[in-house]
């Protein structure tokens, strides 16, 4: 129950579907639908749910769920990568320095394999602990915290590696 009485209460919980639900389908109106498709699989199951546990744990396990039982049953994978791509190549170029960085590492993130990438969302972005993300993903706590380690490793070489542009130019006179 929450302070309010109500045993079944996500309202609180939106924000935090919604982030993880968007950084596992890469789209805002597909991450809607996952979200909407969890909370009804939540609702019809809300008996389940132990007294005592963490609401919001229970419910990110959901959305993980409906994610793989929808890969599972269709082939829209390759159509939501590739809509991701169209929405990336419509973003105006930015004017200041920091947002194209932003932009860059927004890129490199959604780059990830999608286990690394739904890995370091849940620890990095949602802030849970290695076991709390692992019991969500249903997965060991080191198979985690490799995943996890993996993907910093991938960030870290978009950051140093040489090969990568960082479109933008120093524009001056050469002498410092």
């Amino acid at each position: 129950m929450d302070r309010n009485g109500r045993p079944f209460d996500v309202i609180e919980q939106l924000g935090t579907l919604r982030r993880y639900a968007r950084s596992l389908v890469r789209n805002s109106s597909d991450a809607e639908d996952l979200v909407h498709d969890a909370l009804v699989k939540a609702y019809e199951r809300r008996s389940t749910f132990r007294s005592g546990a963490s609401l919001r744990n229970w419910l990110l396990s959901i959305v993980h769920n409906t994610h793989i039982d929808r890969l599972r049953s269709s082939l829209a994978r390759r159509r939501r990568q590739d809509a991701a791509a169209v929405e990336v190549e419509q973003v105006y170029p930015a004017t200041q320095e920091h947002a194209v960085r932003l932009r860059q590492v927004r890129e490199a993130f959604l780059e990830l394999p999608e286990e690394q990438r739904e890995a370091l969302h849940l620890v990095a972005v949602e802030d849970l602990s290695y076991q709390e993300a692992a019991d969500v993903l249903g997965v060991p706590v080191g198979t985690l915290m490799s995943r996890v380690s993996r993907a910093r490793a991938r960030l870290r070489s978009f950051e140093d590696g040489p090969g990568q542009p960082y479109h933008l130019r120093l524009v001056g006179d050469g002498d410092d």
